[in-house]
């Protein structure tokens, strides 16, 4: 469904995806870090500070009223997280130097007024990506995706978050929603999104660390092409090894459920083997139920340091998995990941280090009775954020690792319905997950309305792994 939004006296047409309203200033006071023991592992839990310089956990300054983020982590070890403010308010950023233990507020990636609701030409559906190799000055480029609708405006910094450059037209085709970007080797940077127009997907890359998007792919072959106006986007990821790009989605199965009313019970692959001019179609799991959907936000891909592909997505109830060790071409699955207490997982992402290794997040509750809907959820269903690993993920029969990581961030429905939600929308559409190469330990940022659970109190927090089970070759 598209649904008309205005924007200034512009009259833009915007998919269900995830746009957030300008936000309200930061919250009056500060919350003291708290500390998380959920099954094997341990989590520090804080918010961060809004204004640039603020350290978190700190004295002060620790409050902010951004949602939706996204965290990477570069080659040395160093955390980059950014989240939104809203479409023409601008994107917050920060920085961790120790392992994810504090985060440093950065300038503005693109805020014309660094201020809460400040202006941007950008500032919806953020996504961020760290180079896997250092450029010139011996430092990985950090990039910042954000949404104006118009267009889609990546923001580049080549001195660890100091400085930034912008691109406020990196899609070369205009009238743009859902962006995701990735980095690799020193200065490529590709973005995809959808086009609001024809819904295909996308794919720009650039070649100069994101001064100019010259080369224009789509992730949906011509043999798909039925998909085109069918599918809900997942996210972008690229294997530093080969340098092939993997664009994950959910949809329809087949031409013939164009025609009729079907839900999204398809989860797809699209490969490309030469760097994003052309990409080939693989379906990853078809449900023979044609009723159930994985069109929630969002099917996430991630790739390990052997190759093998990972791709979670869930169908509102139960989170799953699917591997592939050939480069997307078949695969293994789905294999359920949440445990009890954990009866709806919604919303994951997942990050891959070492072969076979795998971090999977998620927002759970204990919540299920088989016919509500999340959206619906009585004001007794507690939410938190889950956090499984698999040391063994590419290999059939393992088994995962789950603790919670974070105390409850909210309670009741959760709405999955991007701008056309009738209900609660306090956590937004996505979070993220990322790990310190050098250590093995995760730090994940995720939205936050406690207390108070009403939108006014939300914020974006951290839960940075102490203690526990660790992936990557860290001590």
């Amino acid at each position: 469904m598209r649904i008309p939004i205005v924007v200034g006296s512009i009259l833009l047409l915007a998919s269900c995806d995830n746009h957030i309203a300008p936000s309200p200033p930061a919250r009056g006071h500060d919350v003291a870090a708290v500390t998380v023991t959920g099954g094997a592992f341990s989590f520090e839990n804080f918010e961060l500070g809004a204004a640039p310089g603020t350290v978190c956990p700190g004295p002060s300054g620790c409050t902010n009223g951004a949602a939706e983020p996204m965290i990477r982590a570069d080659a040395t070890g160093t955390f980059y997280v950014s989240s939104e403010l809203g479409l023409s308010a601008g994107t917050l950023a920060w920085k961790s130097t120790d392992g994810g233990l504090h985060y440093t507020g950065l300038q503005s990636p693109n805020q014309v007024s660094q201020s809460a609701g400040g202006v941007a030409p950008g500032g919806g559906d953020t996504d961020l990506s760290t180079a896997p190799l250092a450029n010139a000055n011996g430092v990985p480029n950090v990039y910042v995706a954000s949404l104006s609708l118009a267009n889609v405006t990546v923001s580049t910094s080549q001195d660890g978050g100091q400085t930034w450059s912008k691109d406020v037209l990196s899609a070369t085709i205009p009238g743009d929603d859902r962006e995701w970007i990735a980095a690799d080797q020193a200065t490529k940077v590709c973005v995809t999104y959808h086009d609001i127009a024809t819904f295909n997907i996308d794919v720009n890359c650039s070649f100069d660390a994101g001064a100019t998007f010259t080369q224009l792919g789509s992730a949906i072959d011509v043999a798909h092409a039925f998909l085109i106006d069918d599918n809900e986007i997942g996210n972008l990821a690229i294997d530093p090894r080969n340098h092939v790009i993997y664009q994950v989605f959910s949809g329809i199965a087949n031409a013939t459920e164009a025609l009729l009313p079907s839900s999204f019970h398809a989860v797809w692959i699209a490969v490309s083997p030469d760097g994003g001019q052309t990409f080939t179609d693989k379906p990853v799991y078809v449900n023979p139920n044609t009723s159930v959907s994985y069109g929630h936000q969002f099917v996430n891909v991630s790739v390990d340091r052997a190759g093998t592909v990972y791709v979670v997505y869930t169908d509102n109830h139960n989170l799953f998995y699917s591997f592939s060790t050939d480069g997307g071409g078949t695969w293994t699955g789905p294999i359920q990941v949440n445990q009890p207490p954990s009866a709806t997982a919604v919303m994951p992402w997942s990050v891959a280090c070492d072969p076979g290794q795998l971090n999977i997040v998620w927002y759970g509750t204990s919540f299920y009775d088989g016919t509500t809907a999340p959206d619906n959820y009585p004001a007794s269903a507690a939410w938190y954020v889950f956090f499984a690993q698999n040391l063994n993920a590419a290999a059939t029969g393992s088994t995962f690792t789950q603790g919670a990581a974070t105390p409850i961030i909210h309670y009741g429905g959760v709405c999955e319905s991007g701008v056309g939600c009738t209900g609660n929308r306090d956590l937004y559409d996505d979070f993220g997950v990322a790990v310190n190469p050098t250590t093995g330990l995760a730090s994940i940022v995720y939205s936050d309305d406690q207390p108070g659970n009403t939108g006014a109190a939300d914020h974006t927090a951290i839960a940075t792994q102490t203690a526990g089970p660790k992936i990557c070759a860290g001590p």
